[in-house]
């Protein structure tokens, strides 16, 4: 299976966990907006659209941070463009951290998700409360894990490798029916 990853603001350094999926994974696209530093929501719909739009609906959205915000609208946009979404520390877009510079990203859609998802979320993520990640999820209609104690699950968290979530996108993808997805 196809695997587009949607880093969040700034994108993901190498040290970071997607980054390093990336390299490991087979088949793994992605995202390219060229509003890294000042996101706009368009921009980054338009590097969707060009990372996963010619799957033809067969990839999983891994994403992190706002690129779960940019995930959800696309996917919205686009209901049969994606497998299902794998959804890492999604920002709580009415939090105080919630940066201005990403504004365009501040009214996301809290609606039912079109394909299956999966949130991941840190009882200590300094931009999303457990109890917000756990509400975010609710009104997208996906469950969530709760994987304890990892601040933004970012590279600054020191997952490394995070091989908690890789284990998790396997057992996800498997449930999509694709058991020997990830190798």
């Amino acid at each position: 299976m196809h695997i587009t990853i949607v880093p969040g603001y700034q994108g993901s350094p190498p040290e970071q966990w997607q980054s390093r999926w990336e390299a490991d994974l087979p088949n793994v696209t992605r995202i390219a907006p060229s509003s890294w530093d000042e996101p706009e929501l368009e921009d980054w719909m338009a590097a969707l659209d060009r990372a996963a739009g010619a799957r033809n609906g067969q990839t999983v959205l891994v994403a992190h941070s706002l690129g779960c915000l940019a995930a959800v609208e696309w996917l919205h946009r686009n209901p049969d463009g994606a497998r299902g979404v794998f959804l890492v520390s999604p920002p709580d877009p009415v939090a105080a951290s919630f940066p201005e510079v990403v504004g365009t990203f501040r009214n996301p859609r809290l609606q039912e998700l079109p394909v299956p998802g999966l949130l991941i979320a840190s009882q200590s993520d300094p931009y999303c409360a457990l109890p917000a990640a756990q509400s975010i999820a609710a009104a997208w209609k996906v469950p969530v894990i709760d994987a304890g104690e990892l601040a933004h699950i970012n590279e600054k968290s020191g997952v490394g490798y995070w091989q908690q979530g890789r284990d998790l996108l396997t057992a996800f993808t498997a449930g999509l029916g694709e058991p020997a997805a990830l190798g």
